[in-house]
């Protein structure tokens, strides 16, 4: 299976490392789209088909929490599983998110291992790995 990735992240350095790590972790892909915060996030799931969202938690105009909830709200939480990939290591967000939906938090700096892993949690597979 080829997966549609969504990355969201004000950075675009870390975009690219995200990008990088997920091409260095073997994850085949049909597509990586890119979105700066939240409120692009929303409209391009809104318009594309995606199987998985990496998402910073601190952005300008819409940030990670206000993105998974409105996720949440719309009802795309149960389809697009969504991943925090956050320097915040603060345990009150981490519990928030996950009592959302978020299906795994990693924490920055990553390796690509840990893209891998979190491939293997998601979706149960070892692709990449």
């Amino acid at each position: 299976m080829s997966y549609k990735i969504l990355i969201v992240d004000d950075s675009p350095l870390m975009r690219a490392m995200v990008k990088k790590s997920i091409a260095i972790a073997g994850i085949p892909t049909e597509s990586i789209q890119e979105a700066g915060h939240g409120v692009e996030a929303l409209a391009i799931l809104k318009a594309s088909p995606i199987d998985l969202v990496f998402s910073d938690l601190h952005m300008p105009e819409m940030n990670g929490i206000e993105l998974v909830e409105a996720m949440a709200s719309q009802g795309l939480l149960k389809s697009i599983p969504v991943v925090i990939v956050s320097s915040d290591r603060s345990q009150k967000h981490i519990a928030r998110l996950k009592e959302i939906g978020v299906r795994a938090y990693l924490t920055k700096p990553f390796r690509p291992e840990d893209i891998s892993q979190v491939f293997k949690i998601v979706f149960g597979s070892s692709e990449g790995a």
